[in-house]
Order: C-alpha cells, then structure tokens, then sequence
C-alpha cells in the first residue's frame, strides 16, 4: 500500500461525499479507490468511514485522522512545489470557472501577459454563471461577484466592480428618458431582469445620490441569467440595465448604450476567487491569485 496514494484517496472521498465521485476525480476505478481506504483503514486497525447505501460519512476517529490527512498532504504539496520551482518553471493544469462577460471582456484578453510570465501551466477555463461543484467538476478555483453566500468555501477578495445604468438610443426614442431611478418601477418604462443563477430570482441594485437611496429591481417582461445575453438584451433595446462599467465602455463609446443618472451612485460589486477547504493552494492557484487580483486592479 502507498500510505500517500492511499491517504488521498480517502481525503477526496471525504470532499465529495462519494466512492464514485472520488474515482472520478481522481481518475481511477472505484474498486481502487474503494481497495485504498480500506487498506488504510487496516493499516490503521479503525474504521475511518461509516458507510451507507445513500451516503458516507467520517467517524470520530476518520474526522480526528481526515484533520490531519489535509494539512500532511498539503505540506507534501509545499514541499514538492518548492523544490520544483527552485529547479524549473511551474508547470501542470489549472481548472478554473468564471462568468462569461468577465473572461470575453478582462480575462481572456490579459492571458497573453500571464502565459508569458508561466509558459507551462495549462489553463483550463469554464465559462458560465452557474453554480459550480468544485470538486465533483474537478475545478480548481471559480470567480463569481456580489454577497458570499456560499460559507463552505474559501474566498479572496480580488477586486470590485463599479455599475451603471444604461438604455440603448431606440429604447429611448420609444420609451423616453427617465430622470429618476423611481421610473425603472412606474409602467411607462422597462428593465431586463437578470436572473441570479442560484436563487433564480431577478437582481435588486441600490442607488443612492446624497441623502436619498432607493432600492430597485425594475419592471421587466424579460429576465436573462448569463451576463452577455444581458448585455445583448440592452443593446437590443429590450430594456434599461445595469451593467458593470467595464463591460459598458465599449458600448458606449461607440453610441450603442447611453448612462442614465449620472449624479447617482450603485454600490461596486465585491469579486471573489473562492476555492474548497480541502483543495491545497498549490503554487500554480496562488500565482494565478496574484495575477488576477493585479489585473483587477489595473
């Protein structure tokens, strides 16, 4: 039995909840994995796992042992990458997910600096606004904006978004311009919803001039949950939306969007790198982090 190989195996049976999930990320039969934790488990003269037909879960002793498995585990990885990185460049695959106006419009357009500086690390990129299972989809890391709902993984917080308000010149030839976010609610003028993909239910924005706030979420015949169908749906005049600003300029340089309510103010979008506990910050995920929250900062 390899004790490390072995240990790994019931670390990620542990994170996913399941023998099959745990092979499939791992690339190995279930047999195998299976073979690994019971090996493990007579090694260790204790049972590790309690094991139903419906599910897995650690005992006293597995959750004392699974402890100490993720940081014995993690210093391994340490070791081995700074030896690497001492000898060669960094190397190896990096699965991540973002939304998708972020990789069209900031990520992807920046890449070229980051392969320049680590040439050997493959990027894997999903793009969606989904939720995303981080160890079921064998996802290193996800970058997603606004409140932390999510509790059970961990965050760095890589920048903000600054929004707007915007309509395209047909919306207002046919609807008008507003000249208060109070309209948004009235019935002579529209917004496109945009769908949280979590909850399912469409996004409120706060905008505040001075003393005066006002919370808004809009009437709107249409809701959208992708960030770029969003965008399209406003460019097509289908409604008024509120856009990040780096995904507005373009638009708006060329004369397709117009900014509604200047002297208002919405409250920047917190961004998020988030990642699973039990997911070791190897050397090629720190330096990504360091990479883009520079580029964010930008």
């Amino acid at each position: 039995m390899d004790r490390f190989d072995a240990m790994r195996a019931f670390a990620r049976v542990v994170e996913t909840g399941s023998f099959t999930r745990a092979a499939q990320t791992l690339q190995l039969g279930r047999t195998g994995v299976t073979e690994r934790v019971q090996q493990l488990e007579a090694h260790l003269r204790v049972r590790l796992l309690n094991r139903t037909t419906r599910q897995v879960n650690l005992t006293a002793e597995g959750e004392l042992y699974y402890a100490r498995v993720v940081r014995l585990l993690a210093e391994l990885d340490d070791a081995e990458a700074s030896l690497s990185t001492a000898t060669a460049a960094l190397r190896g695959r990096l699965r991540i997910d973002v939304p998708s106006p972020f990789a069209r419009l900031l990520l992807v357009p920046a890449l070229p600096d980051f392969h320049a500086r680590y040439p050997d690390i493959e990027l894997q990129i999903g793009v969606s606004d989904r939720e995303v299972d981080l160890i079921g989809d064998s996802v290193d890391c996800v970058i997603r904006g606004g409140a932390l709902v999510e509790q059970s993984l961990v965050a760095r917080h890589i920048g903000d978004l600054g929004f707007g308000i915007h309509a395209s010149p047909d919306y207002l030839r046919r609807h008008g311009r507003p000249t208060h976010p109070g309209e948004l609610e009235g019935p002579h003028q529209l917004t496109v919803g945009f769908l949280r993909p979590r909850t399912g239910r469409t996004r409120r924005f706060v905008m505040q001039r001075g003393a005066e706030q006002i919370d808004l979420q809009g009437r709107h015949v249409i809701a959208i949950d992708d960030g770029d169908a969003y965008l399209a749906a406003g460019l097509a005049g289908l409604g008024i939306v509120c856009v990040p600003d780096y995904m507005a300029a373009a638009p708006v340089a060329r004369g397709e969007l117009v900014p509604l309510f200047d002297d208002w103010q919405i409250e920047p979008m917190p961004m998020y790198l988030m990642f699973s506990p039990g997911r070791h910050v190897n050397q090629r995920l720190r330096v990504f982090i360091d990479w883009v929250t520079a580029l964010m900062k930008a």
